[in-house]
């Protein structure tokens, strides 16, 4: 290129840069950001492990794709649960199921989930007096689950522990070179001087700590605080595989009773945009959202969103998932009724094999 004007050298780099952006990912370009989606599909996915609640029955369920379906789930284990909790309040809700990330990726999975048995308390005592712990259980497999305990991860101006879940952060991997996982959950707070919780608390806000092992956890920090909104059911999204800096997060509006998402490409503690503006939502009268990339197809993401006060998850998909506009209802004919607040998983063709010769 000896001879070319800066200008045509400039314009050339921009130009193989976007061919390479696009060919790498489908991009997202809605109101608001400009960022890029993974061409996610990838043959060695076989199929989809579902984990979920069932709403009076506060136990965790395996629910496993029919073939490579994400739409299409039967129950495992003759549909009883899988695990039942034998600390705390002896239910758990909200379960969700992360792989492992950095040296544990592909030998090591983690379950946590709420300490809650709503049969045994109310919505008020649970969110003044609730657990502050999550419950933990690990497998080296998928198919056995061990290790039960309960974690206490916040102070005691907490009321409540709600919905934690957790993400493989490869900044803080790469920074320390250790095996790190931001867990994140809700809680709402009252003042030193209320040592009972019997007055008036804060909104509700969502927390985050750091953990290597699921069993000690750093001091808990405020991730999310939309006051006086109150915030919970946050689930995050990796972009372009667990290495990238780009998520997208869903949460909901628990105020407003809607759910909406965030996106951001600068990392976990970026800059996050929501897509259409602060009055933009994907749905409204729903809550714990579970998204997870379709196995086969680059570009679309599944949002699993709990009709709570109806007949529970119903999915939702989008190719432009980036967007609080566009999600569009899915085939339900073949997707479980009464399904609570869990997570789905797509999983290999030997963890599909393994899933279904012991459970089915």
């Amino acid at each position: 290129m000896a001879g070319s004007k800066p200008g045509m050298l400039v314009a050339l780099l921009a130009l193989f840069s976007t061919w390479a952006w696009l060919v790498s990912g489908l991009a997202i370009d809605v109101a608001g950001y400009s960022g890029q989606v993974a061409a996610r599909a990838d043959p060695n996915l076989q199929g989809y492990l579902g984990v979920f609640f069932l709403g009076a029955d506060p136990y965790v369920y395996f629910y496993l794709s029919n073939g490579n379906d994400p739409l299409s789930f039967k129950a495992l284990n003759g549909g009883s649960p899988i695990i039942r909790p034998t600390k705390g309040t002896g239910g758990v809700r909200d379960p969700t199921i992360i792989s492992g990330g950095g040296d544990e990726a592909g030998k090591k999975w983690y379950i946590i989930g709420t300490d809650l048995d709503i049969g045994k308390t109310s919505w008020d005592a649970a969110q003044r007096t609730g657990s502050r712990g999550i419950f933990v259980w690990e497998s080296n497999d998928l198919v056995n689950w061990g290790e039960e305990r309960l974690v206490v991860v916040e102070d005691e101006t907490a009321g409540m522990v709600w919905a934690p879940e957790a993400i493989w952060d490869p900044a803080e991997g790469m920074e320390f070179s250790i095996q790190d996982y931001l867990v994140h959950w809700a809680s709402k707070f009252y003042p030193t001087s209320d040592p009972r919780h019997t007055g008036s608390p804060s909104n509700i806000r969502i927390r985050y700590a750091y953990t290597s092992d699921f069993r000690t956890f750093t001091a808990p920090q405020t991730l999310i605080d939309k006051n006086p909104t109150n915030i919970i059911d946050l689930t995050i999204l990796p972009v372009n595989g667990t290495e990238s800096n780009s998520f997208l997060r869903f949460m909901k509006d628990e105020t407003r009773k809607t759910v909406f998402v965030e996106v951001s490409d600068t990392g976990l503690f970026g800059t996050w945009t929501r897509p259409g503006g602060d009055s933009a939502i994907i749905q409204q009268g729903v809550e714990g959202p579970a998204a997870y990339w379709d196995n086969t197809t680059p570009g679309k993401v599944h949002l699993l969103l709990d009709f709570y006060g109806e007949d529970g998850y119903r999915p939702f998909e989008s190719t432009n998932p980036g967007s609080n506009s566009g999600w569009t209802g899915s085939n339900r004919a073949a997707f479980p009724r009464n399904l609570r607040h869990g997570s789905v998983l797509p999983v290999d063709g030997t963890a599909y094999q393994a899933l279904k010769a012991r459970w089915s």
